[in-house]
């Protein structure tokens, strides 16, 4: 048994109990290695049989929880860990580089990811609130990506979604938004949900950012205006590129940039277009400059990396 499980079994019984259940559940239901869709909606499946390579990848809002294995996810300069000891949450959309880092054809990597909702994110919080007006949103700045330990109540809300798989669709039908709404609520109370309390804050400093960042995400082919974004997320553009770094771990114009070079990766890898041809379409007008920007973030040429992807496929979808 590796450290991590021990940890986990050390935790406790019933901790353990449910991760092996998990596993077990996901591995059948995991017919190929990435992303696997399944009957409810917004949640994936992911499975990996052996290490992947580090993949730049686009995470939107969502909520990962690894039953078996190991990943990294990295944005910036700061590196992420999680296994069946901690969950990660993504709070807004951003360009992260991940990595599965332990898998075995025997013990694949195995993660569940599911969408945040932010209107129930929303709708929980005033619950919460009502309850417990002691439960405010925490101080602005942090990142929109942390990590949170796992506990048994998240992980049995977890497990009764995933049991509903191999129930009757009607039955699954009614029963899966009750779990969602748990699993959201366990996130929210839970040790960092404060991060997410603040998304829910009219006119708050995260609302502001993620204003800009959809803006961003619109627009990216476009040349970059910073007073642009700074008036729709309503701040000056030097408290927009504080705040937006301390989100992101980037400023506005990296960014930018991480979103140009993904969707001309993806373009070239799903769409079968040539290096010059995807460049112009995310707003290169220099195919040199596309060149050397694309080789510093994903280590190769265009073309190269390209046909060193295709031969792994699995880790051109790995957000999870």
């Amino acid at each position: 048994m590796n450290d991590k499980v021990s940890l986990l079994s050390s935790a406790g019984p019933g901790l353990e109990a449910q991760r092996a259940e998990l596993a077990d559940r996901i591995a059948r239901r995991t017919v190929h290695e990435g992303m696997n869709e399944c009957s409810i909606r917004g949640v994936g499946l992911l499975r990996f049989d052996s290490p992947s390579q580090p993949t730049p990848t686009v995470y939107e809002p969502s909520l990962c929880i690894v039953v078996q294995g190991r990943k990294i996810a990295q944005l910036g300069e700061e590196t992420y860990t999680y296994d069946p000891l901690h969950y990660l949450v993504v709070s807004m959309t951003l360009p992260i580089v991940g990595q599965v880092i332990q898998a075995t054809p025997d013990k694949p990597y195995l993660c569940l990811r599911l969408n945040i909702d932010p209107a129930l994110i929303g709708e929980l919080q005033q619950q919460v609130a009502a309850a417990d007006p002691s439960a405010a949103p925490g101080e602005p700045g942090g990142r929109a990506l942390y990590l949170a330990r796992t506990s048994a109540p998240l992980l049995d809300a977890v497990l009764r979604l995933v049991r509903l798989l191999d129930t009757p669709k009607d039955e699954a039908a009614v029963l899966a938004p009750l779990a969602l709404r748990e699993i959201h609520y366990r996130v929210l109370v839970g040790e960092l949900g404060h991060r997410l309390r603040e998304l829910c804050v009219l006119d708050s400093q995260a609302q502001r950012i993620a204003r800009a960042i959809e803006l961003l995400k619109q627009r990216f082919h476009e040349p970059l205006r910073v007073e642009t974004l700074a008036e729709a997320a309503h701040m000056s553009t030097s408290t927009l590129h504080h705040r937006f770094k301390a989100a992101t771990s980037m400023s506005p114009l990296q960014y930018q940039k991480r979103l140009r070079l993904q969707e001309a990766r993806r373009l070239m890898l799903l769409e079968d277009i040539e290096a010059a041809v995807a460049a112009h379409r995310v707003g290169y007008e220099s195919p040199s400059q596309f060149t050397r920007e694309y080789r510093r973030l994903f280590g190769a040429p265009p073309r190269q990396d390209v046909l060193a992807t295709r031969q792994q496929a699995p880790a051109v979808a790995n957000a999870g």
